[in-house]
């Protein structure tokens, strides 16, 4: 399979380890609210270009060999395109999401019927307001909890019971890094690309610790949400607009696959926010 990249042309290998991912088409995406620092009402949203941006991030990911499932979109959910922000997927076990915001709050309903109906283990609705993937990231064996804006502190707990991982709690205090996921990216099981300024300083001082091998992000990458990413270990498949990002990246020794998903950014979402990882769950049919 030949894929372009502003750093060559090469007939890039399918993963490693093929992943499946839930999407859910961007039908009804739109700009009608504002709920974090990212979103302008005022500011159209062009429906046609993001359908398009979001079709290439689907590809991409067939491409490399994954899979993608679909979850069917609902009128009146704009946002309900930013599926991760719904659950969270370990070892078949799925943790639902309850959202702060009354907006989004029928998101999370749709997502653990899929769930139920789709045969994943224990599927949960949480007691305490957690965003799922927008807060909760897998790195290995460790689930790296967000708070500070959107997912409550307690849900950590909730979560590491339920998900049989422990969570580790980081704060954020940036308000245009309200998800972790806009802060911290995840490279394989060992590795992850951060930016330490989204984070108080003993949550920044627990990730040096941690990872002391991170790819330390600057304010240019994130200005496209680059960290925002999604990557199956090798490829990372982020914002087209990261390009300094993309270069330490690929210093490092990944494969920088960059996707235009500028429209979506226009709601504070990206590439990761679209994509929920079904981890440790195979129905074996592409939808």
């Amino acid at each position: 399979m030949t894929m372009t990249s502003r750093f060559r042309t090469v007939e890039t290998q399918p993963a490693r380890s093929k992943r499946e991912y839930l999407m859910c088409a961007p039908t009804y995406f739109d700009v009608v609210y504002a709920i974090n620092d990212w979103m302008d009402p005022t500011v159209p949203v062009d429906r046609v270009l993001a359908q398009r941006q979001w079709q290439s991030l689907v590809d991409t990911y067939r491409q490399l060999g994954h899979v993608v499932h679909l979850i069917n979109p609902a009128p009146g959910l704009p946002d309900m395109v930013f599926v991760a922000d719904s659950g969270l997927v370990v070892d078949g076990v799925a943790l639902g999401a309850r959202y702060r915001t009354k907006e989004r709050g029928p998101e999370a309903d749709h997502v653990l019927r899929w769930f139920e109906d789709n045969g994943f283990r224990r599927p949960l609705r949480p007691r305490y307001v957690n965003e799922g993937g927008g807060d909760l990231l897998l790195v290995g064996e460790t689930i790296l909890a967000g708070t500070g804006f959107r997912t409550d502190e307690r849900a950590h707990t909730e979560a590491e019971v339920h998900l049989g991982r422990r969570a580790v709690t980081l704060r954020l205090i940036d308000p245009r890094y309200y998800h972790l996921n806009t802060a911290l990216g995840v490279l394989d099981d060992n590795t992850i690309a951060y930016l330490p300024e989204a984070f108080d300083q003993r949550s920044a001082a627990l990730l040096r610790s941690m990872f002391p091998d991170a790819v330390v992000a600057t304010e240019d990458d994130t200005r496209s949400l680059g960290l925002n990413l999604v990557s199956d270990g090798h490829h990372v498949v982020l914002s087209a607009q990261a390009t300094g990002l993309a270069d330490r990246l690929h210093d490092r020794g990944y494969d920088p696959v960059p996707v235009d998903m500028s429209e979506f950014a226009k709601s504070g979402g990206g590439i990761r926010c679209c994509t929920l990882d079904l981890n440790g769950w195979s129905r074996g049919v592409r939808s």
